[in-house]
């Protein structure tokens, strides 16, 4: 989808603030109310805006341990990995999952909400997955850096 200007004022402004009203919105773009919307929906349509969420801060939730874990499989091609995928998919602790290169083949970042509940995580959940072979995780200690907004 080709964006211009407008386009990317808008998207601009809703990840900023997704739920500013369609009425202040079509104000900070300099359109009329009924061409902005016309534009997000057109925008929601291709698929560029998937969702609209709010962002919980981690601590204030009651997850003060935040991991990454890289995941090894014991054996890889495509009915493995489909497998880990769908097992992946439905542990609630496991906010991210990328499938990466280098000497794991996943990138997992899990939220829990402690080291013991992690410890029960990998012992009842991460461990006991078929097919995995490896687990290397790294406790996030602080975060510098933390931003959902991508530049378009």
């Amino acid at each position: 989808m080709q964006l211009d200007n407008i386009d990317k004022g808008i998207l601009e402004e809703l990840q900023l603030n997704a739920r500013i009203t369609n009425s202040d919105l079509a104000k900070r773009i300099k359109l009329s109310p009924s061409s902005t919307l016309e534009r997000v929906k057109k925008l929601e349509a291709s698929g560029l805006i998937q969702q609209y969420v709010t962002l919980l801060n981690t601590q204030k939730a009651g997850y003060t341990c935040i991991t990454f874990v890289e995941v090894t499989l014991a054996r890889h091609g495509e009915t493995p990995v489909e497998n880990f995928y769908k097992s992946i998919s439905i542990i609630d602790e496991v906010l991210e999952c990328y499938h990466i290169t280098g000497k794991g083949d996943f990138l997992l970042k899990v939220a829990t909400r402690d080291i013991a509940h992690y410890d029960q995580l990998v012992l009842h959940s991460l461990s006991a997955l078929s097919n995995v072979q490896h687990l290397k995780t790294s406790v996030v200690l602080s975060t510098f850096k933390y931003k959902t907004k991508l530049t378009v």
